[in-house]
């Protein structure tokens, strides 16, 4: 007899007994992925299966609480309901205007076989490229989690390569990543890829992270990964109230490392945009009093060196109209930069400037001539200070035309400065449940202002740039000012490691465009500086352009001096014509760590028609050459490709400068043949005819 799919007959050897588990099956529209949920041996458990194969094995589900009974055996399934959606929706800005939302959905219960009245639903959905889920409790009164039992069972853990970063550690989410076996993965951030010897590449995530705790991932055996919540300051992971959904927990997966880049499950399981018109949300380029800071030619604190004076943003403002940018940043210009001020953080003043920074004056010469003011406030991880003050600091930027913010959180060792209702200070990790709520509220209060907020030194995104569009970029991971001298810089394969793996959850503000390259800044920091030498940016000035489309930002920085751009005019152009809004996006070559190809279109905005397309290519530290056809031009249209690419001497360690600037008519279908050097790249604007 072939039973139903809902109901499996397992034999226990050796008795009579027949023990029944519930199976529910829920599949991609394709058909190529199926969830399966079960309650096997009176567990909650479910599994993914891809092209015939398990991708996920039988991993658990579940909670412990501290003042409940725990949510982890003794769990009976049944179905609540199924749907199926098939629909496309507009970014106001973003990667690609048009996302498509194409899953099937089930919504499961598991019910206590004791007690009926302990229960919870796992909502799930599953696309062609992976699948999201997420917990939906209904529960009165106060509760209090101490561990979720989500578990991510991979198999192969010997074979597969993992690409992760330490979880909850000193510095956040800015490190290098590790290449290490799967069986090697300690406690891990999220976004987590996996490569299998057969090409398959898996990425473990989150999406919609809303007032619960961020998650990481903690080995428990070979394969084997739990959900690690980061603890709020009382030690407990998450305190809620009522009725709750935890964030959807997400596995992308595909059959390159390019597929992964192609896939938008986290925008999708997000929330529409609750803002309502963000008309006022502007992408675009800037540059920056932020550079000669890092390279200690400037200072944030006041005095002879400092940075943020009217008549430098005033220069400053002059080279962005001249050369086309929208804005200039200003660090520094605010009271409490001096000193030591990552540890003083109760010192900062959002509404008060330095005496030789005017910002009514800068602001007032910025609108005769075009050219905003990004305005900038660091907390040193002062969340209580930062907060008292936001709305105050929030309403001088709206006053004086200010439109984006860029935000920091500089504070080493997960210490983040809370004051509780008693005020006694408390100390909380950068994606705690309480941080997690001050983003979401720092943000949704800049929108009553129109402003927009670039959060560094934040918690990782997992898509709320959908619900919250002026949330327009961050961090959250080893930007370019580890190359300016002052740490070891990022090696060659940073980026190709930052594209399949932080760069899946969202934008970031890395900050390219730096020019020179020949700086040195000795170092007694130790061997693992390395020589210092090379204590600056490992970069051909060709991969400094690629970086302005590999490394997606609604908002990129011409992060150098301006003097260095003036003194390299010609490779200067591609930043001047590059956007930063998108109609479509192709990921179309790559491998994790070794090199990466993206293909953009052009979004039809102010200054672009929206027919020219842009590529940007970076490769490790091995030179290579890469062969492409032209597939992803428009049919019918014939393009002026103006190729900005490695010279044949060029060399990272001691000819970085070597670049050739060609053009080449080419058409949809053509083949491109690209010479990367060593640590180098090609940027390419395909112009339509």
């Amino acid at each position: 007899m072939r039973l139903p799919i809902s109901l499996v007959s397992f034999i226990i050897l050796g008795l009579s007994t027949v023990i029944h588990a519930a199976e529910i099956l829920v599949e991609s529209p394709d058909k190529s992925i199926k969830l399966v949920f079960t309650d096997h041996n009176d567990l909650a458990q479910y599994k993914v299966v891809y092209n015939g194969n398990d991708i996920i094995k039988p991993s658990k589900l579940g909670f412990i609480f501290v003042n409940a009974p725990s949510f982890y055996k003794d769990f009976k399934l049944s179905e609540v309901s199924r749907n199926a959606v098939d629909l496309t929706w507009q970014q106001p800005w973003g990667e690609q205007r048009l996302i498509r939302d194409n899953h099937n959905e089930v919504v499961v219960k598991f019910t206590h076989t004791k007690d009926t009245d302990l229960s919870f639903n796992v909502r799930a959905r599953v696309f062609d490229d992976g699948v999201g889920f997420r917990y939906e409790v209904a529960h009165q009164g106060d509760i209090a989690i101490t561990r979720e039992l989500t578990e991510f069972y991979l198999p192969d853990s010997h074979e597969a390569k993992a690409y992760w970063i330490p979880g909850q550690g000193r510095e956040r989410y800015e490190y290098l990543y590790n290449q290490t076996p799967l069986n090697q993965v300690n406690k891990a951030h999220t976004p987590m890829t996996i490569e299998y010897p057969n090409g398959v590449h898996v990425a473990i995530h989150e999406a919609a992270l809303i007032d619960y705790a961020g998650m990481s991932l903690t080995k428990q055996e070979m394969g084997k990964l739990t959900a690690d919540l980061a603890p709020r300051a009382d030690g407990v992971s998450v305190r809620k109230k009522g009725d709750f959904n935890t964030p959807w927990r997400t596995i992308t997966i595909g059959d390159s490392a390019v597929d992964l880049i192609n896939s938008y499950i986290a925008l999708n399981l997000n929330e529409p945009n609750k803002l309502g018109d963000v008309s006022w949300v502007n992408p675009g380029k800037y540059i920056g009093i932020w550079w000669g800071m890092h390279i200690d030619k400037l200072s944030w604190g006041s005095g002879k060196k400092h940075g943020a004076t009217t008549e430098r943003t005033m220069a400053y403002m002059d080279f962005a109209a001249k050369h086309g940018f929208d804005g200039v940043l200003v660090e520094g210009w605010n009271v409490g930069w001096d000193g030591d001020w990552i540890a003083n953080s109760e010192l900062f003043s959002f509404t008060q400037s330095y005496p030789d920074f005017d910002i009514e004056k800068v602001t007032d010469y910025g609108k005769k001539i075009g050219v905003k003011l990004i305005g900038h406030h660091e907390t040193s991880g002062g969340i209580t200070n930062y907060e008292a003050q936001m709305e105050d600091g929030f309403a001088l930027y709206q006053k004086v035309g200010v439109e984006q913010i860029k935000t920091g959180y500089v504070a080493h060792g997960q210490n983040l400065k809370r004051r509780d209702e008693k005020g006694i200070m408390r100390y909380e990790f950068t994606d705690s449940q309480d941080v997690v709520n001050h983003f979401i509220h720092n943000v949704s209060t800049a929108a009553k202002y129109h402003l927009s907020i670039n959060t560094h030194e934040s918690v990782k995104d997992t898509g709320l740039r959908r619900t919250y569009p002026n949330w327009i970029s961050r961090e959250s991971a080893r930007g370019q000012e580890y190359n300016s001298g002052w740490a070891p810089p990022n090696p060659p394969n940073h980026i190709p490691v930052l594209a399949f793996t932080r760069m899946l959850a969202g934008p970031m503000d890395f900050t390219p465009g730096i020019f020179d390259l020949s700086y040195k800044r000795d170092h007694s920091g130790g061997p693992e500086w390395g020589n210092s030498e090379y204590l600056r940016p490992l970069s051909t000035i060709a991969r400094q352009l690629a970086q302005y489309v590999v490394i997606y930002s609604p908002i990129q920085m011409a992060a150098d001096l301006p003097e260095n751009y003036e003194n390299n005019l010609a490779p200067f152009q591609f930043i001047k014509d590059v956007p930063t809004d998108w109609e479509l996006t192709k990921a179309l070559q790559g491998e994790v760590g070794q090199f990466v190809v993206i293909a953009r279109k052009e979004k039809q905005h102010r200054h672009y028609s929206g027919q020219d397309w842009y590529l940007g290519a970076i490769t490790n530290e091995d030179a290579r050459v890469i062969e492409l056809t032209l597939d992803f031009l428009d049919e019918n249209a014939s393009y002026q490709a103006q190729i900005y690419r490695d010279g044949d001497k060029a060399d990272y360690k001691t000819n970085p400068y070597d670049i050739i600037i060609e053009n080449k008519d080419v058409k949809k279908g053509d083949k491109l043949s690209l010479k990367l050097a060593a640590a180098g790249g090609v940027a390419v604007r395909f112009k339509k005819r």
